[in-house]
This record gives C-alpha cells, structure tokens and sequence, in this order.
C-alpha cells in the first residue's frame, strides 16, 4: 500500500473542492454521495494499485467536464417525468450532440411545441383580430390557416369565424401534449443516448438515480 504524501492530500481536496461547487445544481445528496465515491476511487487508486495523485486526478478529467458529465445525466433524468417544454427540449439538445436520433429528438420537440404555442396564442387573439385570425379560403381551396398581416382582400374569406377559438386551442393543446409524451417516451426508451452518456465517465462512477 502507497501511503498519501501530504501534497497529494492537498491535490485531492483541491480538486474536490473545485467539483463541488461546479455540482451545485445538482442536490445536496447526490452531490455528497458522488464526491465520497470519487473520493474513494481516487484513494483507492493511490493507496492499493500505487498511481500517483497526479495520474488519477488527471485520468478523471477536469473538475469542469465531470461535473458537466454528472449535470447532464441529472438533466436527462429529471426530464424523463417532467412536463416542462423547457426542460424537455434542453434535455433532447443535451442528447443531440451525441447521435442523430437527439438532433431528431429535439427538432420534432421543437417544432411541436412551437406549432402548439402558434395555435394558442392565435386562438387567444381572435376575439381582438377576428378579420386577421382564422381559416382563409380562396375559390373553396385553403388558402391560409393562422394570423395574417393585414386582412386578406376579396375574394379571399374567414370561413371559421369564432369557432376557431376552440378548435385552435383544443389543436394547441393536443400539440403539446403530444409532444411532451414522445420526448418522454423517447427519453425513457432511447438505449442509444444512455450507452453514450455512460461512456461519458469512468464505470465507477456513480449514475444518480432514475427514479424520484
């Protein structure tokens, strides 16, 4: 066994101490429980395979990219059973810059709540643009759906009148449901990103739970 020299001791909670505060998001708890495993790894490493301090804190990388690696995997986490269109779509930006199937991901999330919000927000000005709002034909053939700039010449014609306030909010909110339940689907189910988040980190390193 190689006894600690008092610069390692030093070395080692220089770097601890500079993870911990580049961990704060993450909760108290599971920041404590992944500095006593790294702690445990690090002496471990020195004291029965014999590596320098030096060696192991350089092979576990710099205190900025792990933590960066555990608050992403905290990220993926809490947005598999989140609701928030924010969270979601951070999480699904996080996975895209591992593989295609994330860029997939988050530009359907994007577009469906980005559709659903449009259909909202038009039904909700309606009642105050209700020539500038709605369904727009032309010679019995769509023309536009949404809001318009100014309000269409003849023989251009609104067709749904106030009803598009509720048709367009029921289509808004389907939209966004939808979508929150196929990035949490996917979220949950993706393999792929997982196996690549997990290749982020040495296997010892602790994964925060899944579950809440």
């Amino acid at each position: 066994m190689t006894p600690e020299t008092q610069p390692d001791q030093l070395l080692i909670g220089n770097f601890l101490a500079d993870l911990r505060t580049r961990l704060a998001p993450i909760t108290l708890v599971e920041r404590e429980e992944i500095l006593r495993e790294i702690a445990a790894h690090i002496h471990d490493s020195i004291s029965l395979n014999g590596l320098p301090a030096a060696t192991v804190i350089a092979r576990l990388g710099s205190p900025q990219q792990l933590a960066a690696d555990y608050r992403d995997g905290a990220l993926v986490r809490d947005a598999r059973y989140s609701v928030s269109p924010m969270l979601l779509l951070r999480a699904t930006l996080r996975i895209a810059t591992k593989g295609f199937a994330g860029f997939v991901a988050f530009f359907a999330g994007l577009v469906g709540y980005v559709t659903g919000a449009g259909f909202i927000i038009s039904a909700l000005l309606k009642p105050f643009f209700p020539t500038h709002i709605g369904v727009f034909m032309l010679h019995e053939h769509l023309h536009d759906l949404g809001a318009q700039s100014t309000v269409p010449p003849a023989p251009i014609h609104e067709i749904a009148g106030y009803w598009f306030i509720p048709v367009a909010l029921a289509v808004g909110c389907i939209a966004i449901v939808v979508t929150t339940i196929a990035i949490r689907r996917f979220l949950r189910i993706s393999s792929k990103w997982q196996s690549k988040l997990a290749n982020d980190v040495p296997s010892w390193k602790p994964v925060p739970s899944a579950g809440r």
